[in-house]
């Protein structure tokens, strides 16, 4: 029967459609690479997503979120997604967590209850935990690694951590998954070398904070605050949710 998806199934085939409509994805972290990766996922067809994410949209992040526009400053991100993904498939599931995803945080998931598990979010400490907590319970997961200060989108690509280069985010994870013997890693990442940000306090978050009241970490507590584009972690977005597709749906394009 035609429906919204009829486009995907013409590729991916009758079985893969169902195999998404009852899959659970978890994706940590709603701004510049999740929330693409987010709108991917539900255009996609996945039947039931877990959003995770404690921030509200802010002015600055206009440039390059698709879920920040005028009309949803100082929306929590996670309540902005939800509406969205309504409004593309009434039917699907969605759980929403206003939640910073820390070691202090992580018994409020169940990560076998997951088919996929998404890491958009930006600190080591959190990265390394929501892998630990995925291999413990046999979930695969994919980690976006840095998409701040960098131009080259095309740069991007999907690699096993121990394969990255130049990445300082990756190279961190790198030598803390060694450490704690995590074999294989699928992640998002580019060999293009960070631009340093333009220091300029009049355009600067540390002078002229604008967060939302009510904000739970503000720009002005972070130690770096990057640069970014439009077209950068859109892309990453994307890729992800591509990956995340093709793995559910154990997609082989020879033998579809």
């Amino acid at each position: 029967m035609l429906n919204q998806f009829s486009r995907t199934e013409l590729v991916f085939g009758k079985n893969a459609m169902d195999i998404l409509e009852n899959a659970r994805v978890a994706v940590f972290g709603i701004g510049g690479v999740g929330g693409y990766t987010v709108e991917a996922l539900a255009r996609s067809g996945v039947g039931s997503l877990d959003l995770i994410d404690d921030d509200k949209v802010c002015l600055t992040n206009i440039n390059r979120q698709i879920l920040a526009t005028r009309k949803t400053v100082g929306k929590y991100k996670v309540d902005v997604a939800e509406e969205r993904v309504h409004e593309i498939n009434p039917n699907c599931n969605v759980r929403t967590f206003k939640t910073f995803y820390m070691p202090d945080t992580k018994d409020l998931f169940d990560f076998s209850e997951y088919d996929y598990v998404v890491d958009a979010i930006d600190t080591v400490t959190g990265k390394l935990e929501l892998v630990m907590n995925a291999r413990a319970a046999g979930t695969p997961i994919i980690c976006s690694m840095g998409a701040g200060n960098k131009v080259d989108a095309a740069a991007f690509e999907v690699a096993d951590i121990y394969q990255t280069s130049v990445c300082p985010l990756a190279r961190v994870m790198r030598s803390e998954c060694r450490k704690r013997g995590i074999k294989k890693l699928k992640v998002v990442y580019s060999k293009e070398k960070p631009i340093r940000p333009v220091e300029d306090m009049a355009i600067s978050c540390r002078e002229h904070c604008i967060c939302p009241p009510g904000t739970a970490r503000k720009c002005t507590e972070r130690r770096d605050i990057p640069g970014s584009t439009a077209f950068v972690p859109s892309v990453v977005g994307l890729i992800i949710a591509g990956e995340v597709i093709k793995d559910l749906t154990r997609f082989d394009r020879e033998n579809r």
